[in-house]
């Protein structure tokens, strides 16, 4: 054993592509949306992962995603679909779309929390080095269960009268809330935690 010398480190660098999405939450007004970073090699089960995180969202709902024909998400053979679901867990991100593409992602049966994802750019390993990275976005997520985009601009009507019956309730249950904010950093803290 030689002492005294320092290990060599073999760093190995993903040759996989990184792409640049836009994610909106259809119809929210104003906008909300982020732009994120995320590798190619992401299986689609964990873009799930990453666009909860991204948003805000718990991921306490079923979800699914709609990319060209194909639908991908959880099969369950207990409860067959009428259109056939791609295991989301076999699929990576690279190769399913190309740059100016759009896809959905569908967050919430009940709630139906549409997405349009946008493929802005798709840049070498170099460019990005780290991954999943939120660049941007605009305008905090709704709360987990508030009802849709139509439940949601009533919560904000709500809160914005003080003299509404529920005013107080609401604001009781989310515990607060600016529909404004957005903390980048923040959401990059919750990203770099992730496992993936």
């Amino acid at each position: 054993m030689v002492t005294g010398t320092k290990p060599h480190l073999h760093i190995v660098r993903s040759s996989m592509p990184v792409y640049q999405l836009r994610i909106v939450l259809t119809d929210s007004e104003p906008l909300i949306w982020r732009q994120l970073l995320v590798s190619g090699s992401v299986t689609l089960a964990t873009l799930h992962v990453i666009f909860q995180h991204a948003m805000g969202w718990r991921g306490s709902h079923q979800h699914g995603f709609v990319i060209g024909d194909a639908c991908y998400g959880q099969p369950d053979p207990d409860y067959p679909e009428t259109v056939p679901v791609i295991d989301e867990q076999t699929v990576t991100l690279s190769g399913l779309v190309n740059v100016g593409e759009h896809f959905s992602y569908q967050y919430d049966f009940g709630d139906d929390w549409q997405h349009d994802v946008t493929v802005e750019a798709i840049l070498s390993a170099d460019e990005a080095p780290v991954v999943p990275l939120c660049l941007d976005g605009g305008n905090a997520c709704p709360p987990e269960d508030v009802g849709g985009i139509p439940g949601y601009v009533d919560f904000l009507d709500i809160l914005g009268d003080s003299s509404h019956d529920e005013h107080l309730s609401m604001l009781e249950w989310c515990g607060g809330f600016d529909p404004a904010v957005f903390d980048p950093a923040e959401t990059n803290r919750r990203l770099a935690g992730l496992k993936l």
